[in-house]
């Protein structure tokens, strides 16, 4: 296997940002990277990586306040986000609610859709739409690898918030129930926040969703 994942923990609210290097090329992908992430820099630069792509889950604050470190060492780094959550991040992902601001951020080079595919190297990723946090989110799933990168859509034993502009938990639930809970029981979930989980485990144990 080619692909190498890294977990990093970053922010004041704990955020996982996931850096995925095809190690045959040192050619990688950042997923939603965090305010902290000059640590995803500098571990790339010590490990002659070069990260050529940012895939972001959705567009709140959280998620993308790291996109300006990386940019600013890997300027060709190409920013992917859905349409429906462009509003968003052109509002700063709602920083303001929380009391304070982003400068905007550069417009996304590629603006993703359900079930298109993504390339690293020789790893295929899924994109699926799952709206309900926010009105683009969305989750990368890795069907060679058996995993999903799930954003804020679901935790360990818990689901994203939906009392944020945009949030839905209609469908929240609906975004759970047919695009997380239909997958193979052995998948690992590996969320926004949090431990990484099962499929298998959230059908038993989450008790927010009634399957």
């Amino acid at each position: 296997m080619t692909l190498e994942i890294l977990t990093f923990e970053l922010g004041p609210l704990s955020n996982n940002t996931y850096l995925l290097v095809d190690t045959s090329s040192s050619s990688a992908t950042v997923i939603d990277p965090a305010f902290g992430s000059s640590t995803i820099v500098k571990t790339c630069l010590e490990k002659q990586i070069t990260i050529e792509n940012i895939w972001i889950t959705h567009a709140h604050f959280d998620h993308i306040g790291g996109i300006e470190a990386i940019r600013k060492q890997f300027p060709r780094a190409t920013i992917a986000l859905h349409a429906l959550d462009l509003d968003l991040w052109k509002d700063g992902g709602g920083s303001q609610y929380f009391g304070f601001h982003m400068k905007p951020l550069p417009n996304p080079e590629i603006m993703l859709v359900h079930h298109q595919t993504l390339q690293l190297g020789n790893t295929t990723i899924e994109v699926v739409h799952t709206p309900g946090h926010s009105p683009g989110h969305v989750c990368f799933i890795l069907h060679t690898q058996k995993m999903a990168f799930t954003g804020d859509l679901i935790f360990y034993r818990g689901i994203g918030r939906t009392d944020l502009p945009g949030g839905d938990p209609r469908l929240l639930f609906q975004s759970i129930l047919e695009q997380i809970y239909t997958l193979p029981e052995e998948y690992l979930l590996l969320s926004g926040h949090g431990p990484t989980t099962t499929v298998g485990e959230e059908k038993m144990e989450n008790p927010y969703i009634t399957i």
